[in-house]
């Protein structure tokens, strides 16, 4: 059996897939914002809020790995194809302060068929705040409808 080129999906997908993941409610609530959207890579920000704070006034690491997990999510779902996380390792570095706009950006390190792995930065200014090491499951099905652009475009193959 014939494999589904994924690159052409996410090409020919990409606005779909890119409206997706921008709405993806949660970060839509912590005002989380998709700024680029790879093969594999996923760049985003989100401003600091007051709420978002822990009880020493800085960022609460949730905040941080919630903006984190965002970037994952988005960069393992680039292709079109459902991916789910397995898991992740947070490390936390540095204090982001209210009023801070922090940039998390997401890079596919290797992807198999059915396992990818993804390094994930997250920065304030040029300072790193924090990194996450994550791996995903990648499930049989697309999220975007390439049965009919599979018979007509050829994306096997």
């Amino acid at each position: 059996m014939k494999k589904i080129n994924e690159r052409m999906v996410h090409e020919s997908f990409y606005d779909e897939i890119f409206s997706i993941m921008e709405k993806e409610p949660y970060a839509q609530h912590l005002g989380i914002k998709l700024e680029a959207l790879g093969e594999g890579s996923a760049v985003a920000s989100l401003e600091v809020k007051k709420y978002m704070l822990n009880s020493h006034n800085t960022v609460h690491g949730a905040v941080l790995f919630a903006l984190a997990d965002y970037v994952f999510a988005s960069a393992s779902n680039s292709y079109g194809k459902t991916a789910v996380g397995l898991t992740t390792t947070m490390n936390f570095m540095s204090p982001a302060s209210e009023g801070d706009t922090l940039r998390a950006e997401a890079v596919e390190e290797k992807k198999g068929n059915r396992l990818a792995w993804y390094k994930i930065k997250v920065f304030c200014d040029d300072e790193l705040l924090a990194t996450m090491d994550a791996t995903v499951y990648r499930k049989n099905d697309f999220f975007v409808p390439i049965e009919k652009m599979e018979k007509e475009t050829g994306f096997m193959k």
